[in-house]
C-alpha cells in the first residue's frame, strides 16, 4: 500500500486544457542517443473510465478524450524520445499514469522518466508490448545501466497503468497497481529532479491522467530564500524571479511564503531583468526595492524582490542601501542561472 505524506501537494494533467496537435506548453522535447526528438502532440482518442465496470458482463464505455501522443517514427536504434516536464522538479513523489504502446516495428515501448537531471541522467521505468517486459534502469552520462525488472504480458494497443513511488533512495515501480520491481539506489546522485514521458525508437505511444503526488522539492534559490528570512527577521517578504518559458514573463521561483511558488510576476520583474535595472516601490508603509542578479556576464539573469516596512523620512536611496546587503550576499552563491535552479 502506498502512503501519502500529510504535507503531500497534488498535480493533475488534464490534456483536454491543451490544444489539439500541438506540445503542451511547459514541456520541452528532447532526445538520449541518436536521432532526433520525437513528435509530441495533444490528440482525441478513445479511452476507457478509470473505474472499471461494476460487473465483468457490464459494457465499458469509451469517450473521445484528449491524450498525449508521441508520433514520430523514427527506427533508429538507441533512439530514445523524452518530453520533459520543466516547470517543477520533484523529490520524494508517487507518480501514476495510463499509457498504451500503439504500434512500431523495431520497439512498442512506453515510459516514465524521473528526477532527470538532463536528456543523459534519469531513472527510467518502461514497458515493452514486444519483449513483454517491464523494466526499471538508470541513464547516466547517456549510458543504460543494468536493467531490473520482470517479463510480463504488455498487450498492445491497451491502456494501462503504472505507477512510480520514489521515498528518499527507495523506488519502487507497479504496474496495474501490482508492484513488480523494488530498488535502492542508496549513493545516486539523483535525489530530485523533472519527470517526462518516455519512449525508443519507431514507438508510437500514448498518455493520459498523469497525477504527481508529492513533498514539494526546496530547491537551491528557496534555502537561499529560507536562510535570508532567518537572518533578516524584519523582512516582509522576499521572493526571486526567472524567466518564464512564455517569453516575457517571470515566474516565482522561491518565496518566503512557499505558497507563491510558481507563481507568474508583474511587468516590473520583467522589466528589472530585461534591463538589469533596480526598481523602487512604495505604499503606504511598505517599500519594494527589486534588483538584478546578474551571471558571471554580468548579464541580468533574475530579479530580486526585498519588501520592508518603511519609516519616516523613507528614500529611495536608503531603501536601495537597505536592501543591497540581501541582494549581495543572494548574488554571491549565485553566478549563473542554474545556480538558482537546480
Amino acid at each position: 500500500m502506498l502512503r501519502v505524506p500529510a504535507t503531500a501537494a497534488e498535480r493533475k494533467f488534464d490534456f483536454s486544457e491543451f490544444r489539439e496537435n500541438e506540445t503542451p506548453p511547459g514541456f520541452r522535447s528532447v532526445v538520449t542517443g541518436k536521432g532526433h526528438p520525437g513528435d509530441w502532440k495533444v490528440i482525441l482518442e478513445d479511452v476507457p473510465p478509470l473505474l472499471p465496470p461494476l460487473t465483468p458482463q457490464a459494457a465499458v464505455p469509451r469517450t473521445k478524450r484528449a491524450v498525449l501522443a508521441q508520433l514520430a517514427q523514427d527506427p533508429t536504434d538507441e533512439h530514445f524520445p523524452l518530453l520533459i516536464y520543466d516547470e517543477e522538479k520533484f523529490g520524494d513523489f508517487t507518480l501514476t499514469t495510463r499509457f498504451k504502446a500503439v504500434s512500431g516495428v523495431m520497439e512498442q515501448m512506453a515510459g516514465i522518466a524521473f528526477r532527470i537531471q538532463n536528456e543523459s541522467n534519469y531513472y527510467v521505468v518502461r514497458a515493452s508490448a514486444l519483449g513483454n517486459t517491464f523494466k526499471f534502469y538508470k541513464v547516466r552520462d547517456g549510458q543504460r545501466e543494468p536493467l531490473v525488472g520482470p517479463d510480463v504480458q504488455i498487450p498492445a494497443d491497451t491502456w494501462q497503468e503504472v505507477t512510480v513511488d520514489c521515498k528518499g533512495p527507495q523506488i519502487r515501480c507497479l504496474l496495474n497497481g501490482k508492484e513488480l520491481i523494488s530498488v535502492r539506489d542508496k549513493n545516486s546522485p539523483f535525489t530530485g529532479g523533472n519527470i517526462g514521458f518516455w519512449t525508443k525508437s519507431d514507438s508510437i505511444s500514448y498518455f493520459a491522467d498523469l497525477k504527481i503526488v508529492f513533498v514539494p522539492f526546496e530547491g537551491s534559490a528557496q534555502k537561499i530564500v529560507r536562510e535570508m528570512v532567518r537572518r533578516y527577521p524584519r523582512l516582509l517578504a522576499l521572493k526571486i524571479y526567472v524567466p518564464a518559458k512564455d517569453a516575457g514573463k517571470t515566474r516565482v521561483i522561491a518565496s518566503a511564503d512557499e505558497s507563491e511558488l510558481g507563481q507568474p510576476g508583474a511587468k516590473t520583474e520583467q522589466e528589472v531583468i530585461g534591463r538589469g535595472e533596480t526598481y523602487f516601490g512604495k505604499e503606504k508603509d511598505v517599500i519594494s526595492v527589486i534588483m538584478p542578479l546578474r551571471d558571471r556576464n554580468g548579464d541580468a539573469m533574475a530579479a530580486v524582490r526585498v519588501v520592508m516596512k518603511s519609516f519616516p523620512g523613507q528614500t529611495e536611496e536608503n531603501a536601495i542601501v537597505r536592501a543591497t546587503p540581501i541582494v549581495r550576499e543572494i548574488q554571491s552563491r549565485a553566478n549563473a542561472l542554474d545556480d538558482l535552479l537546480d
